[in-house]
């Protein structure tokens, strides 16, 4: 939740106070004459009226003509809450401006509390419409942010998790995140383009007096926020539960305004307005065939809910007031692609109304008087004279100053402290970090307020992939991560990640101590344990001879160094060992068996370098990617015996991607190698392997094995479809083109297995696949000559 200042205003029901109001009656006629009760009663009328009578005059004067037109009734403009189907509200402000139709005060909720606060701020409406096309508003509102830009662990996760299946624990328990969007990015944008919008003050005093309609989350009490900070209030106001997470706004926390008053008419009303315009672009129920899950019904309730209090809030228009219903069809909340037709929509639907608005329009002078008083006021320079930073956690205060980048004294830049900010929220240590300019007279100061994601401390990350063809077994992995941030206030943090499979067992932990606030230098002590069966086939057939259990454990420390936001350099020494049988084997008559049982053990050293600026890694289309990595043998041998020098080796690997798209059109293309020098591992001498899916895609997996590989692939991708729903996302279809083989290098000592020498291997692949928020599922079939073909369905990670 996102924690600021704000004023709010509690709306309390007639009821409530009609009891409210009763009891204290019923307490003085127990206790006093009727003749008290009434002088009483008629005190509290009094007082009723009195105040009644202070809050219309205050809301009068919230909601008034320009100075100059005594004489034309005060318009309140309402806009209602709907998603990107709120994007229609541009189009009617743009036909109100250009028939000179003024606004004096805005009473908004959800989405339209963002095209409200904005015009509220002093925003024209091509203004707003031009800054929005100049961004992607659903990767603002939903907090995507591109890979690129994430740092390197985070890079790394997504190559086997979920993202949106993280959870925590701690001493509460096993928790969920408040929301599946926690609002950063829509926070910073609004806080960028308000930043002349003083946080402290009350928002009478906006060029255009305005309301943001909330929902206070314990109570369902409706919230009215007329003061504070504008961002905060429009974030809170379109806070949909399950959705965006809650807003904490002095010590409460709001959701949603939508769902106790959608169309806030007698908001409006109660602010002054003698004349209002309301813009309703709710969205419609959708039929039963339609609901096709819990989420979808839970939907369909709120949906309700919102139908209801819009139905109650109609009834507040009076003769004089004008309600604009946009038509919208089919264009859903997320639909941010077509905001367009949204627009074309509004304007539509405010042009079949202007006969009824036309009184209202100013002469060209007055409207140039108009515009004149409601302008935004542009952003004076401002020195931050002292920091303040409100973070209650386990991350140090050092670690929030040091991300500013700015000290007492220098100049204000609002746009660029909210960059800084991000690189807080999108490392992964925090729920929310908002800045906010309070002035008061001479002082400047600068408020931060970080909060820690409130489900922590302790993070489980899950991750799945399945895997079947026709030429093998296939199988499943589940991939579990552990992530403990902030185990001490030098940022020692402690990673686990296992897998459990049909065909492997793996677990690998290590703790991460950075060295360097400035560099991000990192020790990275590791232990890790494998277990797995490896196939050994037929290199001419695809007739597997025999299958091996092989074991492995390692110890180690590496020396890591952020390349920036490229990626990652590692290097560091190591201890491994391991051993392998056969599951089924081949006695010989003297004794001997046909496939060799092995155990080794190696200190080696090794590096590896990452650069990892793929916009997906499970389904690229746009991005670059390069691994190269080195390992040399300093000690090692078989049988558990370290020998000479004559068994070292030096293995060596590397892979180049890079991808691209051109509208539905995409290409990707990848090349891989690697080599075993002067002998063979001594842990795992079954070296590298080709076969599977999207790795000689007609062989079986792991079907080639040897101590030298080459492999490459191009791939073309057309996109057939895009799906507005939060599981299913695009439809595509493609094919992949490969060659590659795998050679038992001579050099390379003796091998378990003899995988043969020849000519590269071929083979095209024809595939359709969904992208889900689960990782893409492939569907496909591959070719080789020969007559060898392979059949596939893939989801998640490949093997």
């Amino acid at each position: 939740m996102i924690r600021q200042s704000a004023h709010i205003t509690a709306e309390v029901s007639l009821d409530e106070a009609t009891r409210e109001t009763s009891a204290r009656l019923a307490h003085s006629r127990r206790h006093a004459t009727r003749a008290v009760a009434r002088r009483a009663l008629a005190a509290s009328i009094a007082f009723g009226c009195i105040a009644f009578t202070q809050r219309a005059l205050a809301d009068d004067n919230a909601c008034h003509a320009t100075a100059g037109e005594p004489n034309r009734p005060s318009v309140g403009l309402v806009l209602s809450g709907g998603g990107a189907r709120g994007y229609a509200h541009l189009g009617v402000l743009k036909v109100l401006e250009e028939n000179r139709i003024p606004v004096d005060c805005i009473a908004a909720t959800s989405m339209g509390a963002v095209v409200g606060g904005l015009y509220a701020s002093g925003m024209t409406a091509k203004e707003m419409q031009d800054r929005l096309a100049s961004v992607n508003l659903a990767d603002i509102a939903f907090d995507v942010t591109a890979r690129a830009d994430l740092p390197q662990a985070r890079r790394e996760d997504e190559r086997l998790y979920v993202n949106s299946l993280s959870f925590g624990f701690g001493a509460n328990g096993f928790r969920l995140p408040a929301g599946l969007v926690q609002g950063n990015r829509l926070q910073a944008l609004l806080q960028d383009w308000t930043a002349a919008v003083p946080a402290n003050q009350p928002f009478d005093k906006l060029p255009i007096p305005y309301r943001a309609i909330a929902t206070d989350l314990r109570t369902g009490q409706m919230v009215t926020l007329d003061q504070g900070s504008l961002p905060l209030a429009i974030r809170a106001s379109m806070a949909l539960p399950g959705l965006f997470a809650p807003a904490d706004v002095n010590g409460r926390t709001l959701v949603d305004g939508g769902l106790v008053s959608n169309l806030p008419i007698q908001t409006a009303h109660d602010m002054g307005a003698k004349v209002v315009i309301a813009v309703d672009i709710g969205s419609p129920l959708r039929p039963l065939d339609a609901l096709a899950s819990p989420a979808d019904v839970a939907q369909q309730m709120i949906g309700i809910l919102i139908h209801q209090n819009v139905a109650m809030q109609r009834k507040q228009l009076g003769p004089q007031d004008v309600l604009v219903e946009p038509q919208l069809g089919a264009l859903s909340f997320t639909d941010f692609a077509n905001a367009s037709q949204a627009i074309a929509a509004g304007e539509a639907a405010a042009r079949a109304a202007l006969p009824t608005l036309q009184h209202l329009a100013l002469s060209p002078e007055q409207y140039v008087a108009y515009r004149a008083a409601h302008s935004a006021q542009p952003l004076e320079p401002i020195h931050i004279t002292q920091i303040e930073i409100a973070s209650p956690g386990r991350v140090p205060e050092k670690r929030i100053r040091d991300a500013l980048h700015v000290q007492p004294g220098d100049l204000y830049d609002p746009a660029a402290l909210n960059k800084n900010l991000l690189k807080l929220t999108t490392a992964g240590d925090f729920e929310s970090v908002t800045q906010q300019m309070i002035t008061d007279g001479d002082q400047h100061t600068l408020i931060v307020d970080a909060k820690e994601k409130s489900w922590g401390p302790n993070f489980l990350l899950f991750g799945l992939g399945l895997s079947s063809s026709s030429t093998d077994e296939g199988g499943f992995r589940m991939h579990i991560g552990y992530r403990r941030p902030w185990i001490t206030s030098s940022g020692l943090e402690g990673r686990v990640d296992a897998t459990v499979g049909s065909d492997l067992i793996n677990v690998h932990g290590e703790l991460r101590q950075p060295l360097s606030d400035q560099f991000g230098y990192y020790f990275a002590p590791y232990v890790g344990i494998e277990r797995r069966y490896i196939s050994l086939y037929d290199p001419d057939s695809n007739t597997r001879l025999t299958q091996y259990l092989q074991q492995k454990e390692n110890v180690g420390l590496d020396l890591g160094v952020p390349l920036s936001d490229l990626g990652d350099f590692r290097i560091g020494v190591g201890y491994e060992h391991g051993y392998g049988s056969p599951t089924y084997n081949f006695p010989f008559g003297d004794g001997t068996n046909l496939y060799p049982s092995y155990y080794g053990r190696e200190i080696n050293a090794h590096a590896r370098f990452v650069v990892d600026q793929l916009d997906d890694p499970l389904f690229p289309r746009k991005g670059y990617f390069l691994d190269l990595r080195v390992e040399r043998s300093l000690s090692g041998g078989s049988n558990g015996q370290f020998t000479d020098d004559s068994s070292r080796y030096t293995e060596v690997y590397g892979k180049a991607l890079a991808a691209a798209s051109f509208g539905r059109h995409s290409f990707s293309a990848s090349v891989e190698a690697g080599n075993d020098f002067g002998g063979t591992n001594p842990v795992d001498p079954f070296g590298f392997t080709l076969g599977g899916f999207q790795h000689l895609s007609a062989y079986a997996a792991d079907q080639l094995s040897g101590s030298t590989m080459m492999y490459g692939q191009v791939t073309y991708m057309n996109q057939l479809a895009t799906f507005d729903t939060s599981l299913f996302r695009g439809l595509f279809a493609g094919i992949s083109l490969e060659a590659g083989n795998v050679w038992t290098n001579s050099n390379a000592g003796n091998n378990v297995v003899d995988s043969g020498k020849g000519p590269l291997k071929r083979s095209v692949t024809f595939f359709s696949s969904v992208t889900t928020s689960f990782g893409p599922i492939y569907v496909g079939v591959a070719f080789a000559p020969g007559g060898r073909y392979n059949f596939y369905f893939q989801l998640g990670h490949t093997y």
